[in-house]
């Protein structure tokens, strides 16, 4: 069966801890990618909060019952790596990333699917955003300090 192709919205949600450490997941496909949490809408219906859940517990094991799950307003909008270009509809080259926050304990357990991630690390927030592969990951993972609000869990 032939997969579908990729909606061209996902989510990006940066994972981060009270004292604003954020974890940070090295691809599989990629050597050396270090970014957040990011996923595409299953189907056109899912929301972004519902993607959001989803892809935070389908790449980290994380629940985001375990902390607080913040939408930031944010959309970035950008073009689409090359080298991911085949995953979307013929004449598809641009992506629309909606930006979440998740505040977690510091102990919280990290379990990553082998099939997207390598390893993972947690990092102070100005390291986490000099290690992202990703202009727009590295400037969510900046603006944390204005979005975390003292982190309440």
């Amino acid at each position: 069966m032939d997969r579908p192709f990729k909606i061209p919205q996902s989510v990006l949600v940066v994972i981060h801890t009270p004292a604003l450490d954020v974890l940070l997941i090295n691809r599989a496909d990629a050597h050396n990618y270090w970014q957040s949490v990011t996923g595409a809408k299953d189907h056109e219906g899912e929301s972004f909060e519902q993607t959001a859940v989803r892809e935070v517990f389908e790449e980290t094991g994380i629940a985001c019952a375990t902390g607080r799950l913040t939408d930031w307003g944010l959309e970035n909008v950008y073009d689409i790596y090359p080298r991911w270009l085949h995953r979307y509809a013929p004449g598809i080259t641009r992506n629309t990333e909606h930006v979440f926050g998740l505040c977690v304990p510091p102990d919280c357990p990290v379990t990553l699917n082998p099939r997207e991630h390598t390893h993972y690390r947690w990092l102070p927030w100005r390291e986490a955003a000099d290690a992202c592969f990703s202009p727009s990951n590295a400037e969510a993972i900046l603006l944390l300090p204005q979005f975390a609000d003292g982190c309440p869990l």
